[in-house]
């Protein structure tokens, strides 16, 4: 009475959802079809919720007993094929493949499958839900989906017909669905497979890991333990294909293989959803006041921000350019399902590479996917052998594709061979990696190619200061340049900032550094100064969360000051043997820096100051690889006094817009509509 119950809940629930409708729907395509199946394959979507309310009995079936209530679902629609004559060539119950498709699951703990958590109890074949980023995939393979099998013995009744049908269900290995030792129930021969009737089905398998284990990437540690283990997920027939590398989705599966003995833990996925992270509403009281404070300038606010940025690592008024750009990047990231296309890279020259590794990785950590690379791994996609035999090529996420949408920290160019800052400089250009998979060396018969979009910044430094590079530095010709002949020209060019850090550098107080190095050596974890303990880093995520989720937008000013900056920056350095020493991708930098600015001013216009401060940035790179030109830029034209009060700051805006005038007549004089502009140009 109980099962017959069930049955008429299933197809009450059928028929209010719209799921009996599309049954017959699909049954029509079956029966209309010239081909003849074996097994006849309908997907059913199911919220348990409204079935709960319906009846609680098949409520729980679903969820905690899914095998057995797919076989009440089977029965309902065996009655309702044959009741309707749906398909006139179906014979028996078993040839209907069930597959329950979940909306979601109960918010629970019980539901979870956290695998950060310890014991792992999750033996029971029923759905959990898990969460996790995609660390790797494979290649797409085939399985069988199902099979006819007949008695080999001809006078044996079982030797026609549809009842010896096996299907694949979750959890099921090949080897469940087809081997050779199969007996018939009724006269105990030997059952042999009708070939022609063997149904095949897409699969993939895809490595994943719980969101928590990120940590483990970005870096640092606050001296808790804590353990992560990747979780293999079986992809099938309609959600193949549909998990990318680095994304983060929402699981909902079988565990098929969980023991506390076994390394490897399997789900087979039942239903999949992409996580977007929420936007925040907005900043703390601390920000929103220093906003209100600073809003009659389009320059204070992140002046400030800079200065007081990340003074656990270094103490309030140092590096502050560097921190200026840290930021900038940092808002260039993003947390929606979207292609990042404004990255902003950075390339920085130093010769304090402890302290600059230190603040670059304080600063990763502020955004969800801020990964630092590590040597002994690879930046960029590999191919490995399936673990899981299946044929299929694994293709592991490396660091880039891992920080999707934020930062990848790769520490010391000069601890990457040639052929990866070759493969790096190609990334940075394009913006995708192509990873060739040889077909001899795994098994196939034609070679392949996958292409996958990089989207991340990246951050980088050179050690400038090791003796190596201080021996065969050349001595400089022009203003303002710097030799940079021992990395790769192109590589350089490549990166959106080259930042110079060094002791000659007014970004480096050397002094204050050491009195902060000291006092942190006797007191780790305390706050220094009132900045730290007005401003803490929690606010600090907060305000680069809000701003990264601003769409900005252009102000017909700025549009043209940029446009004019470029074509004019452009003229000055192009001669008639090397031609332009702008590359095609200069316009888009300018473009990334000036919304970023803008962006860090919690505005939706860029503005001409902000331009301005994008143009200062990029001349400045300009000027150390080729020296300086008409539009002269100080070394420290973005932060040219030392900030301690208001008055100091009133200084730099009234520098600052001295610096503006001088821009536009730089644009006047050598940009478009000029007599000295070419009609080409």
């Amino acid at each position: 009475m109980s099962n017959l119950k069930m049955k008429e809940a299933a197809l009450i629930y059928l028929d209010r959802s719209g799921g009996l409708q599309k049954f017959i729907d699909d049954c029509k395509y079956y029966n209309d079809s010239k081909q003849s199946y074996a097994v006849y394959r309908f997907k059913i979507l199911i919220n348990p919720s409204d079935v709960v309310e319906l009846d609680a009995e098949l409520g729980n079936h679903i969820l905690h007993q899914p095998l057995k209530a797919a076989e009440v679902f089977q029965s309902v629609c065996f009655i309702a094929v044959k009741t309707l004559s749906l398909i006139g060539q179906l014979q028996t119950e078993t040839q209907i493949n069930i597959v329950l498709k979940l909306t979601h699951l109960p918010p629970l703990p019980s539901y979870g499958l956290d695998l950060c958590e310890f014991p792992l109890d999750y033996t029971s074949q029923r759905f959990y839900m898990m969460q996790g980023i995609v660390i790797a995939m494979t290649t797409v393979t085939k399985y069988t989906q199902g099979a006819r099998f007949l008695c080999s013995d001809e006078a044996c009744p079982l030797s026609k017909g549809f009842q010896y049908i096996r299907v694949h269900v979750p959890g099921a290995t090949e080897s469940a669905t087809i081997r050779n030792d199969f007996l018939c129930n009724l006269c105990a021969s030997s059952l042999q497979e009708d070939r022609k009737f063997r149904v095949l089905g897409d699969k993939q398998i895809v490595e994943i890991i719980a969101t928590k284990g990120l940590h483990a990437f970005q870096g640092h540690s606050n001296n808790q333990p804590f353990r992560f283990q990747s979780v293999t997920i079986f992809l099938r027939d309609e959600s193949v294909n549909k998990m990318n590398i680095g994304n983060e989705y929402k699981i909902i599966g079988i565990p098929t293989c969980v023991k506390a003995s076994q390394t490897a833990v399997c789900i087979e996925a039942n239903s999949i959803t992409f996580c977007n992270s929420k936007v925040p509403s907005g900043i703390s009281d601390n920000f929103r006041c220093l906003l209100s404070l600073t809003s009659s300038s389009c320059w204070k606010f992140t002046a400030i921000l800079a200065n007081i940025f990340a003074s656990q690592i270094t103490p309030p008024g140092t590096y502050n350019l560097l921190k200026l750009c840290l930021l900038m990047s940092l808002v260039q990231t993003t947390d929606r399902n979207k292609e990042l296309e404004d990255c902003l890279d950075i390339l920085i020259i130093t010769n304090d590479t402890l302290l600059i590794d230190r603040l670059l990785n304080f600063s990763i950590n502020l955004v969800p996917r801020g990964i630092r690379h590590l040597v002994s791994t690879e930046i960029f996609p590999t191919l490995s052998r399936n673990k899981y035999g299946t044929g299929a090529v694994s293709i592991q996420a490396g660091s880039a594709l891992l920080a999707k949408g934020g930062i990848c920290f790769i520490g010391d160019l000069a601890s990457h061979k040639k052929d990866k800052l070759e493969q790096l400089q190609s990334v940075l250009e394009s913006r995708n990696i192509t990873v060739y998979i040889p077909g001899k060396k795994f098994g196939e018969d034609t070679d392949q190619q996958m292409t996958f979009p990089v989207q991340c910044s990246f951050w980088s430094f050179v050690d400038m200061d090791s003796s190596s590079r201080r021996n065969a530095q050349k001595i400089n010709t022009l203003i303002g340049q710097m030799d940079c002949s021992l990395i790769p020209a192109n590589l350089v060019e490549a990166f959106g900032l080259l930042i110079n850090c060094n002791e000659s550098s007014p970004c480096h107080p050397f002094l204050s550094t050491v009195q902060h190095t000291l006092k942190k050596a006797i007191n780790p974890e305390g706050l220094l100064y009132a900045a730290s303990r007005q401003f803490t880093t929690e606010d600090f995520e907060k305000l680069l969360a809000f701003a990264k989720n601003l769409n900005v937008e252009f102000s017909l000013e700025a549009e043209r000051m940029t446009h004019g900056y470029y074509l004019a920056s452009r003229r000055i350095r192009t001669d008639s043997i090397c031609g332009s020493k702008l590359s095609a991708s200069a316009l888009k930098y300018l473009v990334f820096l000036s919304e970023a600015h803008a962006r860090l001013n919690l505005r939706n216009k860029v503005l001409k100051e902000d331009v301005l401060i994008a143009a200062l940035l990029f001349e400045k790179k300009l000027t150390l690889k080729y020296g300086a030109t008409a539009f002269c830029v100080a070394p420290n034209a973005v932060f040219p006094f030392e900030l301690y009060n208001e008055e100091y700051l009133e200084q730099r805006d009234l520098y600052l817009t001295q610096c503006q005038q001088q821009l536009e007549q730089f644009i006047a004089t050598y940009g478009p509509g000029t007599t000295i502009f070419s009609s080409d140009e």
